[in-house]
């Protein structure tokens, strides 16, 4: 993000060797094209080594069973901070490195970047007066780097709130022009997204990687305790929904006009069968009350057809998730 790269761009005006890290998981919003694709870009813009990390397997126990509270949603912010602390720690006693920096700006975030949530962190991580906050310095004592002329305490600078005029003015300054994702942005904040979360760890304690992708791909639907069914929104997430698809799910498709693709993965008899297949009908592009629908469980199973009638609005209401 913007904040990330102006805090190591203050670091190398400085003249101190920087070895950037990027974490991933699942959840990241922040750019159309990934923030793995933003962060590596901006490493080789400023030359300094980058490793890339994903997290979302060990991070999963974070979110399920954060320490502090979480935000409005999934969001475990501050445990999160916590986390990531201890893997940049770690990362900096591997590699003999003297201090951390990172983009946090005090203010700017509800739950994690509160002045006190940041020294709990800070404390928390093990990394107590080892973290250096180049865009938020002033607000903070002194840390180890600064006491010690590491660093030079007069060229931070003193930016808090959420507004970020500050930082896109020091950006226009270092000619720091193509920053798509300011902010950030995460999925676990955001309502629908953890209302799929919570009923995939309720229903499914054997999830794997590929269930939490599917949580951001069309509408899902929750047909009984042992099955669920999502419906592509378009062209792209129909395919990203059969990328995503494996043995033993059933894919429903009305085959003879353009629709939707359904993935349905669990037990299913056959009222389940018409329920989904009226969903589907639903989200076709047919005008007709009813519609055949195909379906088959995969690898190799041959398609079936069912006629199905338009699911109702109520229907759909009360299986959403």
């Amino acid at each position: 993000g913007l904040d990330s790269t102006l805090a190591i761009k203050l670091m190398l005006e400085q003249g101190i060797e920087v070895h950037a890290l990027n974490f991933l998981t699942v959840f990241c919003n922040c750019t159309s094209k990934g923030c793995r694709h933003q962060a590596t870009k901006v490493a080789e813009e400023f030359k300094v080594p980058i490793k890339v990390m994903n997290i979302t397997e060990e991070y999963m126990e974070v979110v399920k069973n954060p320490k502090y509270p979480r935000g409005r949603n999934m969001n475990p912010c501050i445990d999160c901070r916590i986390f990531t602390f201890k893997k940049a720690k770690d990362f900096m006693d591997e590699i003999g490195a003297s201090f951390v920096i990172t983009g946090e700006v005090t203010g700017q975030r509800p739950m994690s970047q509160r002045k006190q949530a940041i020294l709990t962190i800070e404390k928390e991580s093990g990394l107590k007066g080892l973290i250096v906050r180049p865009l938020s310095a002033k607000f903070f004592e002194p840390t180890i780097p600064e006491k010690e002329g590491v660093v030079d305490r007069n060229k931070l600078l003193d930016i808090q709130g959420r507004r970020r005029n500050q930082q896109m003015a020091l950006a226009k300054e270092f000619n720091i022009n193509d920053y798509p994702c300011p902010a950030g942005g995460c999925l676990l904040t955001d309502n629908g997204f953890s209302a799929r979360l919570k009923d995939l760890l309720k229903y499914n304690a054997g999830y794997d990687i590929a269930d939490l992708h599917l949580l951001k791909i069309g509408r899902h639907f929750r047909i009984s305790d042992s099955l669920k069914f999502i419906v592509g929104r378009d062209g792209k997430e129909n395919e990203r929904l059969m990328g995503f698809s494996k043995e033993g799910d059933f894919i429903f498709d009305a085959l003879d006009i353009p629709s939707a693709v359904g993935l349905a993965r669990g037990k299913a008899g056959a009222e389940d069968i018409d329920t989904m297949a009226s969903i589907l009908a639903r989200y076709s592009d047919s005008h007709d009350s009813s519609l055949k629908v195909s379906y088959r469980v995969l690898p190799g199973e041959e398609w079936k057809a069912v006629s199905a009638e338009n699911a109702t609005q109520s229907l759909l209401g009360s299986l959403r998730i």
